[in-house]
């Protein structure tokens, strides 16, 4: 990963931690700086208690405290580290800034994991919101609500420099290789779609994916493009980012996944929508997954 990349992933983390500590300062902490006076005072004091009742308004698995789940293991850049309670990494910021205009402070979040098939199966859960790049779909809504999306991406190649699908410039050109997906995902579904059931070797996970490439058990796979930048540099010896396919930029939407009817469901949605307004979710977009950028269409 480059000096660059690491520079924009602390540039975050200090905007998200600024964004949690204005959501949630209080009075008295107010009052040892400067003191805004007027209308400014009036906005202030007005969005305070908006967040404050957003959050006594949730109807959360433990009182006073906001569950969110992710993947184990949760990948960069939607989490550096592995870690999801650094605020680091897309995925973890959008998380606490979504918790804070909800009214919940840093320490009021806490992080559970569960596998990505679990989450979007039918049943009871253990958490109020989770986060995994769960892409919205009808199928999916059948067993759990989605908030408003907070990402919308492409689908990408990723091969091996020098082998046969590096040089690919089109759809037709991967014919013949061997590419790989995880099941159950969105890639699964753009892959086939492109290519065919009969060219796409389907595995369990990302990581059994990431593996069988190192492998040389496939020539390329398919995933989402800002995890496609992470693989190519950290995670595949010599991996390179071949292309992104045509239609999919526009038709990827990520969104927080909640229990099937959660009486939380249109509260975080509008929680969502006005980071969505307020250029919040732009900015964390620019921080993090800024690299994410002329990659070539796959025709």
């Amino acid at each position: 990963m480059s000096a660059r990349t690491l520079s924009r992933f602390a540039t975050a983390a200090v905007a998200v931690s600024a964004f949690a500590l204005a959501g949630c300062s209080s009075s008295s902490e107010g009052e040892s700086s400067a003191t805004p006076t007027g209308a400014a005072t009036t906005e202030a004091t007005a969005t305070a208690t908006a967040s404050a009742e957003a959050g006594a308004a949730l109807e959360t698995v433990t009182d006073g405290v906001l569950t969110i789940a992710t993947g184990e293991p949760a990948y960069e850049p939607w989490m550096i580290d592995d870690d999801p309670t650094s605020g680091e990494g897309f995925e973890s910021a959008v998380a606490y800034a979504v918790a804070a205009e909800l009214g919940y402070a840093p320490e009021d979040v806490e992080w559970v994991r569960t596998t990505f098939d679990a989450a979007i199966a039918p049943g009871a859960k253990d958490w109020d919101l989770n986060i995994q790049q769960f892409s919205v779909t009808e199928e999916r809504k059948s067993a759990v609500d989605f908030s408003s999306p907070y990402y919308t991406t492409s689908q990408a190649v990723v091969a091996v420099e020098g082998g046969v699908a590096a040089d690919a410039a089109s759809i037709a050109d991967l014919a013949g290789a061997a590419v790989g997906v995880a099941v159950g995902t969105t890639s699964y579904d753009v892959a086939v779609e492109a290519l065919g059931e009969d060219n796409v070797q389907v595995f369990n996970s990302v990581a059994d994916v990431v593996a069988a490439i190192n492998a040389g058990q496939i020539d390329a796979f398919v995933t989402d493009l800002p995890g496609a930048f992470y693989s190519a540099a950290v995670e595949v010896e010599g991996g390179v980012i071949v292309g992104q396919f045509a239609g999919s930029e526009g038709g990827d939407e990520f969104a927080f996944v909640l229990p099937k009817d959660s009486p939380n469901t249109e509260t975080v949605t509008e929680a969502v929508d006005a980071l969505a307004a307020d250029g919040t979710l732009a900015a964390l977009e620019t921080e993090w997954l800024s690299d994410a950028v002329d990659v070539p269409v796959l025709n």
